[in-house]
């Protein structure tokens, strides 16, 4: 079976995510811990990653489904956007959870949700740092 990676933006656009999990130093970590799948949920983005721009990786993309949830179950890891129902439906089907925070959003509301549910050790959570 193959280790997958599932990455949502949701219905934002969060390009800033997707070029980060599918740079070459990313890319490299994700293969050395044994994954070798890599599906990415692009929502309004304007990347578009190739089935072959990594290395190591089988990759699928798409922009929206009516349900994440066949996704979500699939995944080994599920690499998320901060956003409410991203965050609960991957944690309802008891996947491992990073969440990244898109802090360009108005208010950083999702660093709130992210901080909360780390507190409860639902799930780990970052920033990307900024040009």
């Amino acid at each position: 079976m193959m280790k997958t990676v599932f990455v949502t933006v949701g219905s934002t656009r969060f390009d800033e995510l997707i070029e980060s999990v599918t740079s070459e130093e990313a890319v490299e970590a994700l293969v050395k811990r044994g994954y070798s799948r890599l599906v990415l949920q692009v929502g309004h983005g304007l990347l578009l990653p190739c089935p072959d721009s990594c290395p190591g990786l089988t990759v699928k993309t798409f922009r929206f489904k009516n349900s994440i949830l066949d996704e979500l179950r699939q995944a080994d890891l599920v690499i998320s956007h901060a956003g409410a129902g991203s965050c609960l439906e991957a944690l309802g089907v008891q996947k491992s959870l990073l969440v990244v925070i898109n802090d360009r959003l108005m208010d950083n509301h999702q660093l709130e949700l992210a901080w909360k549910l780390n507190t409860e050790n639902h799930l780990l959570y970052c920033s990307l740092l900024w040009p």
